[in-house]
Parts: C-alpha cells; structure tokens; sequence
C-alpha cells in the first residue's frame, strides 16, 4: 500500500486544488493501475465485504445496481480514501469560510469518522457500482446525514472506449436565478475525479454565493461500466 500512498503524494495537488475552486471537479489520470481494477471489479461477486445491495429501479434512482462496503473496507480502498482526505480537508474548510459557514474539517479522516460516530453515522458508505446496457443514475446527492464532507470522489473501472459505450458522468450546476449548467465527462480507466458533494463557493460581486451541484450518469449504450465511490463521511445507522 505504500506505492498507493507515494502516488496520492506525488499528485499535482496545487492544479487539483485550483481546479476545485474554479470548477467544483478535478480530473486525476492514472491514479490506479488497471490490474488494481481488476481487483476492485473481482471484489463485486464477493457478498461477504458489502453491507448493503441497491437495486436502482426500486427506488427510481435510475437503472442499475451498486453495493455499500462494510467495515472493514478492503485495503486498497481504505488507504485512498485516508490519504486522499488530508489533501481535501484544506479544500473544503476554504469553502466554508468563504460561505461563511461555521465548520472547520478535521486534517485527519479518522477525526471526521468520530465526528460521525458521535452523530449515530455509523455504516460504512464507500460502495461499487455496475451498470450494463440501459443502465444510468438519476441526479442526486450523497449526504446520509447531518455530518457531512462536502467533496467526494470516483474511481473509473472500465475503459469507456472498449468496455462500455454512453455512461458519461454528468454534474449539474445550479446558479441562483439562472438556469442550470450541464458538464459532461468521460474519464478513462484508472482515473479518478473528485467533485463537490453538494455545492461549492462562486464569487459575485457582493462576496461569495452558494451554487449547488449534483452528479449522475447518463444512459450506458453497450457493455458494462464499473466503478467505485468513495465517501469521506458515514451514513446514519
């Protein structure tokens, strides 16, 4: 897992940082290695490690099916989602304190899980998702509770120019009194994206306002598209 860490580490994490501000997302390329896909895909059939399975269509949340990690999350996962926290914590407390917002995030991830602890969240919320031909995800946010981390970040599994066709991940931006602005992207295999939970801060002329975002995943064509979800904060009990 040291190779994992040396990698989060050597990231670009002042254009990562910029990108963030300015966007409210950041592409990472290559950040994992398509054997460790591999591995991330084999781990789907593995019923013992999940929590929890969603079957999209029942609660209309699209087409599709993912699965929530149960605690203790496997390696891999739990080394990147740590790593990852501390170079996002300064990011999010940023945020805050341009809304005005009276939170600060801890620096380390093990301090934002008491925090949830504290509130009864306490299910593990990393998860793994499958879509095949027909499959998408409605436009949504994922909170799970009062505690919350306002930046998350996906791993992309599968080659979109091989394995599946469509599937794009799309993220909506909401400007007061405007109308909604679409961004649509298609990160390869082993790359990763980081984007806000919920909303972000934008500089008006008054100061800074709140646009609020959302994320989801346009109708699969053909083939199967894997990847894997990572949220910094638990969900309620």
């Amino acid at each position: 897992m040291e190779e994992i860490k040396a990698r989060i580490e050597e990231l670009d994490w002042h254009s990562i940082t910029e990108d963030m501000h300015r966007s409210g997302y950041a592409v990472i390329e290559h950040l994992i290695t398509a054997e460790e896909c591999k591995q991330l895909i084999e781990l789907y059939d593995q019923k013992d490690i999940y929590r929890k399975t969603v079957v999209m269509a029942r609660y209309r949340f699209g087409l599709g099916e993912y699965k929530y990690f149960n605690y203790p999350l496997p390696l891999l996962i739990h080394e990147i989602r740590t790593e990852v926290y501390r170079h996002l914590s300064p990011i999010a407390n940023t945020w805050f304190r341009a809304l005005k917002i009276d939170k600060m995030f801890p620096m380390e991830h093990s301090e934002l899980l008491k925090q949830c602890h504290d509130n009864d969240q306490l299910k593990a919320t990393p998860l793994i998702l499958r879509y095949t031909e027909g499959g998408f995800n409605t436009l949504h946010q994922d909170l799970y509770g009062d505690v919350f981390f306002p930046i998350q970040m996906v791993l992309f599994l599968n080659d979109p120019e091989e394995d599946y066709s469509g599937g794009e991940f799309v993220l909506t931006q909401q400007i007061p009194r405007a109308q909604s602005k679409a961004i649509v992207l298609k990160p390869k295999r082993g790359d990763a994206l980081i984007f806000t939970t919920s909303f972000k801060p934008e500089k008006g002329t008054k100061g800074y306002y709140r646009v609020n975002m959302k994320h989801g995943v346009s109708e699969v064509k053909s083939g199967i598209r894997h990847t894997l979800g990572i949220i910094f904060h638990d969900a309620l009990s």
